[in-house]
């Protein structure tokens, strides 16, 4: 590993091969051929696209098809050292060193593309131990290789992933029941009549919902799962898949000293509260907010990289709406700001839905548009404030 010590004092390394971490070093070659750049990861280091997996299945994808660039592909295309299924045990802030599963390794920046851990509720039962989540490419290569010749799945969580999941399943002629302890799906996204247009088409496409209540246990009977809500219904399933939310990784950060909150805290030039070392993605809280999706990634990704090479660049958020990949009802949602005062109006459309919501001066402060109203994103999204100015 003694290779890695020469290393000069300009060289950037990046934990994390996720969307993150390869966005950013795309942006930095952009900028400069030449800057030494190492990954190190715990996975492979090949490159996919990780929003894909809650659609692959119909689409007739396997997890195999969904890398796009293997590790030696990726490392020669962007000139770099990719050091992959290698795990990173410390941070050392003042000796600017990393130690891992391969040695010790010098930084000049440091990048922290942790990511994020799918939540994993406390369940009771005999079979709370066969829970599945789907978090990165090899837990999805599992959940593949589990779901091969069974019937029905249940999905704890009527989230972002859970309704995904959901909607690629049925279409793969999956029996699916999706739990949440919200009395709808979306809840955080989505007003109340936006929710109930996409859970009755996806109820037409086969979902069962069980809302309002959360589960209570779940135990191994015979071939299948009786999971036990606590509303006192039962469900039988064969597979049991968890899509609560995800939780930032801070324990590298944690250890090192380096200050978080909810995610591990950045400022506008994504600088933690260490000496060069940086954090981005999932795992990154910047002014109060964490945003797990693609969009705020790219754009923080397009402010870390001349921040590393130098050059000051603070990073600023548009309005970004989320996609959510539901092909029962295509959505698209721009969530009003934490704490924005106003209402939501709503618009039907020929096939569709358009959600507004408005300040009492009738300023558009965030949208939900479902269906044939989706082709209204372009025009609304200018009228949105920008997330962080």
């Amino acid at each position: 590993m003694d290779h890695q010590k020469d290393l000069s004092q300009s060289g950037i390394v990046i934990i994390g091969s996720g969307l993150a971490g390869f966005t950013v070093i795309r942006e930095l070659r952009k900028l400069d051929k030449t800057v030494p750049i190492t990954l190190v990861t715990r996975e492979p280091g090949y490159f996919y696209s990780k929003p894909m997996l809650s659609t692959a299945l119909a689409s007739n994808k396997s997890a195999e098809q969904l890398v796009s660039t293997n590790a030696e592909g990726t490392a020669a295309q962007l000139e770099m050292t990719i050091l992959g299924d290698v795990e990173v045990s410390s941070i050392d802030t003042t000796s600017q060193t990393i130690e891992t599963s391969k040695g010790s390794i010098a930084y000049g920046k440091l990048v922290l593309g942790l990511g994020a851990d799918q939540i994993r509720l406390p369940l009771q039962g005999n079979a709370a131990n066969e829970v599945i989540t789907v978090n990165d490419l090899e837990e999805y290569a599992q959940f593949r290789k589990t779901i091969e010749g069974k019937k029905r799945i249940a999905i704890l969580g009527a989230g972002l992933i859970g309704c995904e999941f959901a909607n690629d399943l049925v279409m793969g002629s999956y029996e699916v029941d999706v739990i949440d302890l919200a009395p709808q799906a979306l809840g955080r996204l989505l007003p109340e009549a936006a929710a109930q247009a996409l859970q009755a088409k996806l109820s037409e496409a086969g979902v069962r919902w069980h809302f309002a209540t959360t589960v209570q246990s779940i135990d191994r009977n015979g071939d299948s799962l009786a999971i036990t809500l606590a509303n006192g219904s039962t469900i039988t399933s064969d597979v049991f898949l968890s899509a609560v939310g995800l939780r930032p990784r801070l324990d590298l950060a944690k250890n090192a000293g380096i200050a978080t909150d909810l995610g591990i805290t950045v400022n506008r030039q994504l600088e933690t509260s260490a000496k060069n070392v940086f954090a981005i993605g999932d795992c990154a809280e910047v002014d109060g907010l964490v945003l797990p999706y693609v969009m705020p990634i790219m754009q923080a990704a397009r402010a870390l990289a001349p921040n590393l090479l130098g050059q000051l660049t603070s990073l600023t958020y548009p309005a970004m709406p989320v996609m959510v990949k539901t092909p029962a009802l295509p959505t698209i949602v721009s969530p009003p700001a934490k704490g924005a005062t106003g209402e939501w109006k709503l618009i039907p459309v020929e096939g569709g839905l358009e959600a507004r919501f408005e300040s009492s001066d009738g300023k558009l402060l965030g949208f939900a548009l479902l269906g044939s109203a989706t082709a209204q994103r372009g025009a609304l999204t200018k009228e949105l404030p920008p997330i962080l100015q």
